[in-house]
């Protein structure tokens, strides 16, 4: 297997996800200067955690996807796809911060509604390459260890599930505001934030976990059974993360 980041796309995926980290300690550091709502459409909070988050689900699947069974020309372009799609996300989201208005679901004015738009495509396209890679992360590759392999399956898995329910609070959003009522629409949007947050973090706990375990002394068929265990228990989290969302 190739030594990690040593591709020119992988190596721009690791430079733009640390900026975007950088993104979302400036503005944790701005929001602590001029204060306001943490919670709320208009918050310091959105280029906050999307700026952290994006940087660092960059970060995980640029790492991720040098265990995936991709050829040199598709790998460049998922993750060159991948990478300049956070920017415009975070970019959209950070924009909308500083000029004091919503970033999603905002159709106040023709700006407004442009950037919501190019909002939502992003996301599209975030559901489009990441779908491709764990599909890829489903083809057998001998190249990898079998606990390796199955956390990046199962990280995957989380991955998706965090994407659907992305997609989910975006939609309730949409009906609401298509009905006339905007702030209903900001307010129910995120009901199913502590599911989403959970789950899209898996793609990194697991393999890293599986990266952990190949230090050790165990062999192979312990490590795979600790990241099965590991695995169910993620499982079990994203459960339960889901009932609170739902009945909170």
């Amino acid at each position: 297997m190739a030594a990690p980041f040593r591709r020119r796309a992988e190596r721009a995926g690791v430079a733009v996800g640390a900026a975007l980290i950088a993104s979302g300690l400036f503005h944790l550091v701005v929001f602590a200067v001029d204060g306001g709502p943490w919670d709320g459409p208009v918050s310091w909070r959105k280029p906050v955690t999307f700026g952290l988050s994006f940087g660092l689900t960059l970060i995980t699947v640029t790492w991720v996807a040098t265990h995936l069974p991709l050829g040199e020309r598709a790998r460049a372009v998922l993750l060159g796809v991948l990478t300049a799609d956070c920017v415009v996300e975070v970019g959209g989201i950070t924009l909308q911060a500083w000029r004091g208005v919503p970033s999603h679901l905002n159709r106040e004015t023709p700006f407004d509604s442009a950037v919501s738009t190019v909002l939502a495509a992003g996301g599209g396209v975030l559901i489009v390459v990441l779908t491709a890679m764990a599909v890829a992360a489903l083809r057998p590759n001998p190249r990898v260890t079998p606990s390796m392999l199955l956390a990046v399956r199962a990280g995957f898995a989380t991955l998706m599930a965090g994407l659907a329910t992305g997609a989910a609070m975006i939609a309730r959003g949409v009906i609401e505001a298509s009905a006339g009522h905007q702030q209903e629409a900001y307010r129910v949007a995120g009901f199913l934030k502590p599911v989403h947050a959970v789950s899209l973090h898996g793609v990194l706990v697991l393999p890293a976990l599986a990266a952990v375990l190949s230090l050790t002394g165990w062999d192979e068929a312990r490590r795979t059974r600790a990241v099965a265990a590991a695995s169910a228990a993620y499982a079990l989290a994203i459960a339960a993360a889901l009932a609170y969302s739902l009945l909170r």
